[in-house]
């Protein structure tokens, strides 16, 4: 592991080279070598189905084939955050999205098709096919930077502001969501009253590492506001977003890639995800003036 506090662009790249996905490989060079918009269009959409929807992997953790909302969401925030957005590709999502959302919108966490193939044992559906805040919100929130309008957008955002205004014991991913969604709202003011109320909750119930050394399975302050405008990072002071960011850029391996701190279950999921948080880890320390 490395003790500086700037990473190793380079070594970045070759850890990519030799280990990466194609469509990791294709968001790197289109985000820090001007690689092409379509390359990165066409890696995400060689995931896609005939649905609409996306599936085969492209969300590490879920290694079925068939479509599924945690794929769907991960194929549009690649695009997004590349600026390769498709809106062919986008709205044929959301017609997907809407044919399989729960009876009051939004998506639901996974589908019951998840089980017949290898998958994370978290990945479980919930009985009832309920609305999820992590998929729902990440989904709704990548639609509204692109400026979508939608039919599923539409039923999408009355269960989000219902699921934050009931908001009580959430977890960590459950936040993501929330965040998310706080973050891409059009409505700007019920979003802040919204944020004032839920936003506390990351310490309050203590989903947030405050100590970068912090070991196991948890999630510290970049996870929740990567970027200087994220909606959440006025709860941090700026020495522990510091710290952070200097831990972040420190634990880029030998090998050049970065490691999650979340069970593994899969080589394969393994070495996907190491891929799609390289990229990440460097995204997040370039956005924050580290790289």
């Amino acid at each position: 592991m490395s003790t500086k506090s700037t990473p190793d662009i380079q070594a970045a790249e070759q850890f990519l080279a030799g280990h990466a996905r194609v469509v990791d490989r294709r968001v790197f060079q289109r985000l820090f070598q001007g690689g092409s918009a379509v390359s990165v269009r066409d890696a995400v959409a060689a995931y896609r189905n005939d649905d609409g929807g996306f599936g085969h992997a492209l969300e590490p953790d879920c290694r079925a084939g068939a479509s599924q909302p945690a794929t769907t969401e991960m194929a549009l925030r690649l695009l997004h955050l590349a600026d390769a957005w498709d809106e062919g590709l986008a709205l044929a999502a959301c017609d997907w999205l809407d044919s399989i959302a729960p009876a009051a919108g939004g998506a639901t966490f996974v589908l019951p098709s998840v089980n017949g193939a290898p998958h994370a044992p978290w990945w479980v559906p919930a009985e009832g096919n309920p609305p999820s805040p992590i998929q729902t919100g990440q989904i709704a929130a990548t639609l509204y930077a692109r400026g979508v309008t939608h039919p599923w957008l539409d039923r999408a955002a009355p269960v989000m502001w219902d699921l934050i205004e009931n908001l009580a014991e959430p977890g960590p991913y459950e936040m993501f969501g929330v965040l998310a969604f706080l973050e891409g709202v059009p409505d700007r003011a019920r979003a802040q009253a919204a944020f004032e109320k839920a936003g506390p909750l990351l310490l309050e119930r203590g989903l947030v590492a405050l100590d970068p050394q912090a070991s196991g399975e948890v999630h510290g302050p970049l996870d929740f506001a990567p970027l200087p405008g994220s909606i959440a990072r006025p709860l941090f002071d700026e020495a522990t977003i510091a710290a952070h960011l200097d831990h972040l850029a420190a634990s880029q391996r030998d090998d050049g890639g970065w490691m999650f701190n979340w069970p593994a279950w899969s080589p394969a999921a393994e070495a996907d995800w190491r891929g799609f948080l390289t990229v990440d880890a460097l995204r997040v320390l370039r956005s924050n003036g580290r790289l």
